[in-house]
């Protein structure tokens, strides 16, 4: 029993050694594309920021990967969590959305921020600066509204 006990916890830690040397695609591009939503929409300096410190890392195609991500199985679920964050929405794809889209992930903003939904709270325990102040999310959502009726009056979709 004891040697078979012994024998697991070695092939584990091999396991756990070995799986550190697994390549792994990060989300890091940092070049903005034509499609970002900062070169089809203004996006005033101040909101820019609030979405770069608490959105961008999981809804944008450039993430910063914290020293933790380095260690597997970790890596691997921060990068599944990043893409099912870009899944949703990707602001650095977000001009290639077409307009009902956009009117939609932009009420999604502002309708997961005011129900406490985003930034999750897995998150912001870590990235403490990406918590928003109530003006934080009253400065987002209220600029999310107006570029949806924006849009909407654009494509004129009721």
């Amino acid at each position: 029993m004891k040697a078979t006990l012994k024998r697991t916890v070695i092939v584990f830690a091999i396991g756990i050694v070995l799986v550190q040397f697994l390549p792994l695609k990060k989300n890091s591009d940092t070049a903005t594309g034509p499609a970002d939503i900062t070169k089809v929409y203004t996006v005033p300096d101040n909101v820019h920021q609030v979405l770069q410190k608490a959105c961008y890392d999981c809804h944008s195609n450039n993430t910063t990967y914290p020293w933790y991500s380095h260690v597997q199985p970790v890596g691997w679920w921060l990068n599944d969590h990043v893409k099912e964050g870009k899944r949703h929405l990707n602001f650095a794809e977000f001009g290639s959305y077409i307009s009902k889209r956009k009117i939609k992930k932009l009420k999604e903003v502002s309708g997961t921020i005011n129900e406490g939904e985003m930034p999750l709270s897995s998150y912001t325990i870590i990235h403490t600066n990406a918590r928003l102040s109530d003006e934080e999310k009253v400065l987002v959502t209220t600029w999310a509204a107006s570029l949806a009726k924006q849009i909407a009056d654009t494509a004129h979709i009721q």
